[in-house]
């Protein structure tokens, strides 16, 4: 863990991933308004910034969700792999149950909605620099909220192939891959899926792996979530 003499000699170097050029570039410039930020790196797209994290090593990687080609899940879960010792803070619109807690099974140390104040991201960014925690408060009360809560409704069991689907899914494969591990096609795949969130009443994969995992059909230590 950085000591606090290094840090006031060194700024906190930030990876900044967002699809969004824009929205990118007005991130970086809230970022470096406080003086121990620096943004080293920006990348579009999952692939890039998976890249970039490698080339670079940010101490904290400011991630969005919804991104092409690997979602923030998918490189949150690349990270805790490869870079254990790398902060990941994801920064998003999306303040779903499914997705927040798909992006803390990840091993996301942060998780600030774009629709916060510009402080507390800045914040965000040093607190998971410390090796701390960093949740929106707005999160904070939706986890208290649901964490004793059970599925309410009965739903309809899935196939054993339904459930092979699903596991893989839950580990991050594509569909191709799920379809490559099965011997099945890409759209027997779809297929398998358009049923198992008609049954599970999912409108995502992400939605999906979630309620199997409260379920108990899916085990708590596999519940590392791809939203692609």
């Amino acid at each position: 863990m950085p000591k606090s003499s290094s840090k006031s000699k060194n700024k906190i170097r930030i990876l900044l991933a967002d699809d969004h050029n824009i929205v990118r570039s007005g991130i970086r410039q809230l970022l470096e308004s406080a003086d121990d930020l620096k943004v080293i790196a920006e990348a579009g797209d999952g692939e890039e910034a998976q890249a970039l994290i490698e080339q670079h090593k940010p101490d904290v990687a400011v991630l969005d969700i919804q991104m092409p080609k690997a979602s923030g899940i998918e490189v949150t879960r690349w990270v805790r792999s490869h870079l254990p010792e790398i902060g990941v803070l994801i920064l998003t619109a999306y303040d779903d149950d499914p997705y927040v807690m798909a992006v803390l099974q990840a091993g996301a140390n942060g998780y600030v909605l774009k629709t916060g104040q510009p402080d507390e991201l800045i914040q965000a960014v040093r607190d998971v620099y410390e090796g701390k925690s960093a949740l929106d408060p707005t999160i904070t009360r939706k986890l208290m909220s649901n964490i004793f809560q059970k599925p309410e409704k009965s739903v309809e069991s899935l196939t054993e192939r339904e459930l092979d689907v699903l596991r893989l899914t839950a580990k991050g494969f594509t569909n191709k891959a799920i379809g490559m591990q099965l011997s099945i096609s890409d759209r027997t795949v779809q297929g398998h899926l358009a049923h198992i969130f008609a049954k599970l009443q999912a409108n995502s994969r992400t939605e999906a792996v979630m309620r199997a995992v409260a379920l108990g059909w899916i085990p708590q230590s596999t519940g590392k979530i791809s939203e692609e």
